[in-house]
């Protein structure tokens, strides 16, 4: 049965929409083709008229992902105190406990470096940005100053998250949520 062009359109970006959230919650290799395609309710043999490979799903994916992401960190801007607020909301139980809603980099990033090279531009694209939008928030007495802090407190806020979700310690878990959130929200000072 052939499918109109928005009808395709619309299956393509469920697919893609899908393939975001299982990745996040599974990882690249975690996840097959099969499963992604039944989470978004359409059949295996569909994939391949959508895309030329997984590995090209998975770059479209993050590259959403990863836009949608920063463009919320952009929402932050015009509050009172957008760094704080991005650090808490980041180094939160209901993040490191939401991985399928989550941040991708923190997620990914292990597995993101054994990844084709169309993978990693997305990754490294989507870390550009997020550092555009936390350089914003911080404070220095010049640009490098506050790139710098920028590239820190993003290093420092994946690695909190990337350690709370590792441990099976809750009480270690937050604790480590903690300690990121009260060193990292004061990157502004």
């Amino acid at each position: 049965m052939k499918v109109s062009r928005e009808q395709a359109a619309e299956n393509r970006a469920r697919v893609v929409e899908v393939a975001g959230r299982l990745f996040r919650e599974k990882g690249f290799e975690g996840i097959a083709v099969a499963e992604i395609m039944k989470g978004a309710g359409l059949t295996h043999g569909g994939f391949y008229h959508q895309f030329g490979s997984k590995d090209e799903l998975a770059a479209e994916a993050c590259a959403q992902v990863l836009s949608e992401q920063a463009a919320g960190w952009r929402k932050l801007a015009a509050g009172d105190d957008p760094l704080g607020t991005l650090v808490n909301s980041y180094l939160s139980a209901r993040h490191r406990d939401g991985a399928g809603r989550g941040c991708a980099i923190a997620c990914l990033v292990a597995e993101a470096v054994r990844q084709p090279a169309p993978v990693r531009a997305t990754f490294t694209k989507g870390l550009r940005d997020f550092i555009e939008v936390l350089t914003t928030f911080v404070t220095g007495r010049s640009a490098a100053a506050r790139r710098e802090k920028a590239l820190a407190t993003m290093s420092g806020m994946v690695g909190a998250m990337v350690l709370a979700r590792a441990v099976n310690d809750p009480e270690f878990s937050a604790e480590i949520l903690r300690a990121g959130a009260k060193a990292f929200g004061s990157a502004a000072a």
